[in-house]
């Protein structure tokens, strides 16, 4: 069984910082996408950036040059690292990940259980 663990969020004021990590732990052979969305309530979960095994990323245009995610591959962990917040940017964020359990197996996407991000004075 695999398992997606975040940590960090909370509450900070707008254009503060704040960082949120997820780390994966179970039956893991390899871990390829790893990801953070987010959801506000009333709107649907939108990717927030991805970032493949060899470190290549790809962000969403409203995080461009304010967010920067990067991994840890021999801790199979995942992190964001958020600045310049904004109200808008309120949200549970989910850590996502594509993983191989073992060698011969397909790979399965998991979902973190969320952790919430508020941006508000």
């Amino acid at each position: 069984q695999v398992q997606l663990v975040e940590s960090g969020g909370g509450l900070v004021q707008p254009g503060g910082s704040l960082s949120v990590s997820c780390a994966a732990s179970g039956s893991i052979f390899s871990i390829y996408v790893m990801g953070w969305y987010r959801q506000a309530p009333g709107k649907q979960r939108e990717l927030v950036a991805d970032i493949s095994s060899d470190g290549r990323t790809n962000y969403a245009d409203f995080v461009k040059g304010r967010f920067t995610i990067s991994r840890d591959n021999a801790k199979n962990a995942v992190f964001l690292q958020m600045n310049s917040l904004k109200p808008e940017d309120t949200a549970v964020y989910y850590c996502n990940a594509d993983i191989k359990p073992r060698l011969r197996a397909r790979s399965y996407n998991y979902w973190g259980q969320g952790t919430q991000v508020t941006v508000s004075s």
